[in-house]
């Protein structure tokens, strides 16, 4: 039987999603559950990685699992309760043969969260950037349009090897909202590059703070190389839903 899995994750203390020697990460995690439920290894196939730190509402995942051990309902109390706090199992569904995970998936939307206030508020610590700086908004939602539509991103994200990688990305919307001192970047796209999302909340926070002209981001874009030496924390991003 083929699992559908909806995670969400609190992404502090956690090395990110891809399993790694540590054995703290979110896939370490979820196999570790299933190793225990199983009695045999079972690999756990997520939509895509997330880096240390950084939150999920709605990571997707998929896992071949033996018919007979469980029923499709006792799956997700099973494996919670052999999770850390930090790490639930959300939504279990039984996915077609065909289903994958990373290769089914259509659209992602990340949500990065930023506090422009003096002062961090308590219950944002290690969930949003904080910016105490004056911030244009205006020049943040034009930054935000700049950046929509397919472009190669090459300068706006980092590289995982020497081996050459496709750099054009299509980011169908970037949505700024504030409210108080709060403010979130929600992107939306067909897929993004290692940091990316990350670099462009930089970029975009730093143009409205008018620390980067428009002139020098569009310079950067158009060149293809990387550059842009900046990228926001990772507590302020959480990847809020993957679309199939």
């Amino acid at each position: 039987m083929k699992l559908q899995l909806e995670i969400a994750y609190h992404g502090a203390g956690i090395n990110g999603w891809q399993s790694q020697a540590c054995g703290n990460t979110v896939q370490d995690c979820l196999e570790k559950a299933f190793l225990t439920l199983c009695r045999e290894r079972i690999t756990v196939h997520g939509a895509g990685r997330t880096d240390a730190g950084v939150h999920a509402e709605a990571q997707c995942a998929h896992a071949d699992v033996p018919s007979e051990r469980l029923s499709l309902r006792e799956w997700l109390p099973a494996l919670n309760a052999h999770l850390p706090d930090a790490i639930r199992v959300m939504k279990i569904s039984e996915a077609t043969e065909d289903f994958h995970a990373r290769f089914s998936a259509k659209r992602k939307i990340y949500r990065y969260t930023i506090w422009n206030g003096p002062a961090l508020h308590p219950l944002m610590k290690d969930r949003a950037w904080h910016v105490p700086g004056n911030l244009d908004f205006e020049k943040l939602q034009r930054a935000c349009r700049f950046f929509t539509g397919t472009h190669d991103f090459a300068a706006f994200s980092l590289r995982r090897s020497d081996a050459r990688e496709e750099t054009v990305r299509t980011i169908h919307s970037i949505q700024a909202d504030m409210s108080a001192e709060k403010i979130e970047l929600t992107f939306e796209g067909e897929g993004f590059l290692y940091k990316m999302v990350r670099i462009l909340s930089a970029a975009i926070i730093r143009h409205a703070s008018g620390k980067v002209a428009a002139d020098e981001l569009a310079t950067q874009l158009l060149a293809g190389t990387p550059a842009f030496a900046h990228a926001a924390p990772a507590a302020g991003l959480c990847l809020v839903r993957v679309i199939y």
